[in-house]
């Protein structure tokens, strides 16, 4: 699947495509890089750290998860879609996790101020949400299904199988070869996705991108006041990233 000869990293890949800034390519395109040339120590289990560990964690909390082991889940799967490597952090160390979790817990994860009525169909590559369920349940049930196929396949939990089994999961649930209630494995792929890519990209006011990360690797300065010293500059301007955080004060 990677042409590691060549030094193709998968964050390379982001990085040059434009994906990573939140394009989201339709053909499962990210759903097809799940586990590319992710580390070749790939046996351990990366670990999201517990609320209030460290300054990074200030206002941090699960807001929405009442069960630590379906967001310890979550925590694994996102760092497979997003992984660590030489360039910088990974979902895990980013806080996507908590980005999710705490989304999943407001309007995002209630759907509110969406049309949410009957009649429900199958909806086609062009169309949005189809499903009667929340996105907070469709998570759940994804969650869920991830620990099952885990205990069924390996008869372990999500949490404790190798890297290449939970890539393995993904891909089948990216492929819809998993079955759900109320919704498609590849549609709960699709928003878990979207999800991982929105945490790691977002302002840290919503705790995800932490100490801006996710900014630095791309090269984007987040929110600044104004440019019109640099305006006029020929050469590329590196500029220290701002949050809307820093402009509270």
């Amino acid at each position: 699947m990677a042409d590691t000869k060549k030094g193709l990293s998968r964050r390379d890949f982001l990085k040059t495509s434009g994906i990573a800034a939140g394009t989201l390519v339709g053909g499962g395109l990210i759903g097809g890089l799940v586990g590319y040339n992710v580390k070749k120590s790939d046996s351990g289990t990366a670990v999201a750290p517990e609320p209030g560990h460290s300054d990074a964690d200030i206002n941090r909390g699960l807001m929405f998860f009442q069960k630590r082991h379906d967001f310890d889940v979550l925590s694994q799967a996102v760092e497979r879609i997003f992984p660590e490597d030489e360039l910088g952090p990974g979902a895990i160390g980013l806080g996507v996790p908590y980005f999710i979790d705490n989304q999943l817990a407001g309007n995002y994860g209630s759907n509110a101020k969406e049309y949410m009525q009957e009649p429900f169909f199958e909806g086609g590559p062009t169309q949005g949400y189809q499903t009667r369920l929340p996105r907070s349940e469709v998570f759940l049930a994804g969650i869920a299904a991830m620990d099952q196929e885990a205990n069924k396949r390996f008869e372990k939990s999500f949490i404790d199988i190798e890297g290449q089994q939970m890539d393995e999961i993904l891909t089948d649930l990216q492929k819809d070869k998993i079955e759900m209630q109320g919704v498609s494995s590849s549609f709960f792929f699709k928003l878990l996705r979207g999800a991982t890519l929105e945490g790691a990209y977002s302002d840290p006011l919503y705790n995800g991108n932490v100490n801006m990360e996710g900014w630095r690797m791309k090269g984007f300065p987040g929110h600044q006041m104004s440019y019109i010293n640099v305006i006029e500059e020929e050469k590329f301007q590196k500029i220290e990233p701002k949050s809307l955080s820093s402009m509270q004060h």
